[in-house]
């Protein structure tokens, strides 16, 4: 019998025991689980992200120089021209223009006008000549000194860029300059199908337009044979291979942007990433009504595609790409996620996962972009952080790693 009670009694205390394990455990606070990330040292852009759209550098619309009919154009968007080799455009003079003083004066006009423009562009073209070899010779002269240790990085990369727009502007230069020659060749031969007589005396009866420049029909205007008056744009002609990108940006993004400046291109229809340039940030914004009815102010930053055509195949005139201008970079910084950032009254803090509970530390962020932001203090590498804190996580909440 005694044994009998003691083994009864045993297994009342073992059961209250249990209950009692049971109920302490319901009510001692559970930790939360939490996602954690070690902070470390690496590589870290600031970037302006837009959608940008391509377009052809240098294209020239071929007009009418004169009245008369324009027989039906056999050229379509995509055929090739070269130089004046291919024929674009047979305009007839009609009859009425070759006896009419005013048309006679206009097509004089034209000429004149023709010449002193051809005039400017060889101006515009020693100018920019000049310019060039000048930043060559001071490229030259800071290479030396680089290699000296005389001058800095810095400043050989923007005597570089000195050197690269000079030399952009006088292509620039040279391409009109053989725009101007050719309007005045064509304002030439328009005068003379307006006095009805050839140089040599004989009739003048059609008009041939050969192309200015060398590349791709993009547009025809007129592709019907019709009556046309001086002005009449045709068709318009261009390099396709010849591209650069215009990115309308928010004026304030656009202040912190610089000629030289990296850029990035991707979702082009490409599998890899195109490289590019800014060149110019234009001086002047303008109003777009975005897709939340908010009037922005924006601004045209301009980029050089700098890798070959056949890099980018099948890229062309007018596509949307989406650019990553490289405001600024580094590639030993302290970072950490965005996502672990957040706001404790006036200053920015994190959670610090440490022996099982949540630490608040409070951190000076540096440059940070969508994802990662700089560490300038309060962290080192090997912390702890925890991402996404939610309300549940205050300073000392027991905290279990997620698996």
């Amino acid at each position: 019998m005694q044994i009998r009670k003691l083994i009864r009694r045993g297994l009342v205390v073992a059961v209250v025991a249990v209950i009692v394990v049971a109920v302490g455990s319901a009510f001692r606070t559970q930790p939360v689980l939490v996602d954690t990330v070690t902070v470390s040292r690496g590589s870290l852009q600031v970037t302006v992200d837009e959608d940008g759209q391509t377009r052809i550098r240098e294209r020239y619309i071929v007009s009418a120089p004169l009245n008369g009919r324009l027989q039906r154009l056999t050229l379509d968007p995509g055929d090739k021209v070269s130089k004046d080799d291919s024929l674009v455009a047979v305009i007839e003079p009609l009859d009425p223009s070759l006896l009419d003083e005013r048309s006679l004066a206009e097509s004089r006009a034209r000429v004149n006008a023709a010449e002193a423009a051809v005039k400017r562009a060889e101006s515009l073209v020693e100018r920019a000549n000049l310019t060039m070899n000048r930043a060559e010779t001071e490229l030259g002269r800071i290479n030396k000194l680089a290699t000296e240790t005389a001058a800095s990085a810095d400043q050989l990369e923007a005597t570089q860029l000195v050197f690269r727009t000079a030399g952009r502007d006088y292509q620039a230069a040279v391409f009109s300059r053989e725009i101007a020659e050719f309007e005045r060749d064509l304002a030439e031969a328009a005068l003379v199908r307006s006095t009805g007589q050839n140089g040599d005396g004989s009739s003048a009866e059609y008009l041939t337009i050969k192309s200015p420049i060398s590349g791709e029909v993009l547009r025809v205007f007129e592709e019907n044979s019709r009556v046309v008056a001086p002005g009449t744009p045709l068709l318009e002609i261009g390099d396709p291979s010849d591209l650069e990108l215009e990115i309308d940006v928010l004026s304030v993004d656009a202040v912190r942007i610089r000629p030289g400046q990296k850029v990035l291109i991707d979702h082009w229809g490409g599998d890899h990433v195109l490289n590019g340039e800014v060149r110019l940030i234009e001086p002047s914004a303008f109003t777009k009504i975005s897709a939340l009815g908010v009037e922005e102010q924006r601004v045209n930053v301009i980029v050089d595609l700098t890798d070959p055509p056949e890099h980018r195949t099948g890229l062309g005139d007018a596509f949307r790409v989406e650019a990553h201008i490289v405001t600024w970079s580094s590639d030993e910084v302290l970072k950490i996620p965005s996502s672990a950032l957040f706001r404790s009254g006036e200053d920015w803090s994190v959670f610090v996962a440490h022996d099982g509970k949540a630490e608040l530390v409070q951190i000076t962020p540096g440059h940070r972009n969508s994802l990662e932001v700089e560490i300038i203090d309060g962290l080192d590498s090997g912390h702890e952080i925890i991402l996404y804190p939610g309300d549940r996580i205050q300073h000392g909440t027991l905290i279990e790693r997620r698996p």
